[in-house]
């Protein structure tokens, strides 16, 4: 509930012109680099991968880590019951 409540007024505060604006300048950049033959939209497009795989990888990590020590609890329990 305290996450809804804070994504709503979040969204309720930011101004949409100026999330609106960012994305332009940046498709901007990337289409005026490519025109010209710089390679500077491959580099923004390599870093927006970057800022995307990010919380991906460390989301999975801490499952990862989360479900090996759930599956360790799990298991002495079992072997616990068994002695």
């Amino acid at each position: 509930m305290l996450v809804t409540i804070v994504l709503f007024c979040t969204i309720t505060v930011t101004p949409i012109s100026s999330v609106y604006a960012q994305c332009a300048m940046c498709s901007l950049n990337a289409e005026n680099s490519t025109q010209n033959g710089n390679t500077q939209g491959k580099g923004l497009n390599d870093g927006i991968l970057f800022l995307l795989v990010i919380p991906y990888l460390a989301a999975a990590g801490l499952g990862f880590l989360w479900y090996k020590k759930y599956r360790t609890v799990k298991s002495n329990k079992s072997q616990e019951k068994i002695l």
